[in-house]
């Protein structure tokens, strides 16, 4: 029994101990615009994460920014515009279509075409006919058998 109670406070010990952010808002339209929010929004220190699945104190701060935004009455597209003037498009899981992120809308079709083009590059130098088979002068022959009597016995 003592073990099972061990056992138990330990799996509690194991438990994050951070609690989780409660937010009050006077409406539920706002607390639902924040949430879309902080779900559309990248944590900028995490690997991919959004600011809702972020533990990180940026993403903390962050969300905290936007909550007062939401509060004050600002719509969300002023939230994004306030962090996307101070951090930079790469706070945004879809950024927007302009000349600096070409190469992020177009990258991965340009690869697709390139590694598309290399395979049938290749797969058409294979269906290629060998070169016809040289012939082999009588002095050449002779060398040849000579060579695979010796290697044979």
């Amino acid at each position: 029994m003592n073990r099972l109670i061990l056992y138990f406070c330990g799996l509690l010990a194991c438990l994050p101990a951070d609690a989780m952010e409660v937010r009050q808002f006077d409406d539920p339209a706002k607390q639902g615009r924040y949430e879309d929010l902080i779900k559309d929004l990248r944590c900028l220190v995490c690997q991919n994460q959004s600011l809702a699945d972020s533990d990180a104190e940026l993403a903390q701060d962050l969300r905290t920014e936007v909550y007062n935004i939401i509060q004050s009455g600002k719509s969300s597209e002023e939230a994004v515009q306030f962090l996307t003037d101070r951090y930079g498009d790469f706070v945004l899981y879809r950024p927007p279509f302009k000349s600096i992120t070409l190469l992020l809308w177009f990258g991965p079709f340009l690869l697709l075409a390139g590694g598309t083009f290399f395979l049938w590059r290749q797969a058409r130098r294979r269906a290629e006919p060998a070169p016809q088979d040289l012939e082999l002068s009588a002095e050449e022959r002779q060398r040849l058998q000579q060579l695979k009597d010796r290697f044979q016995g």
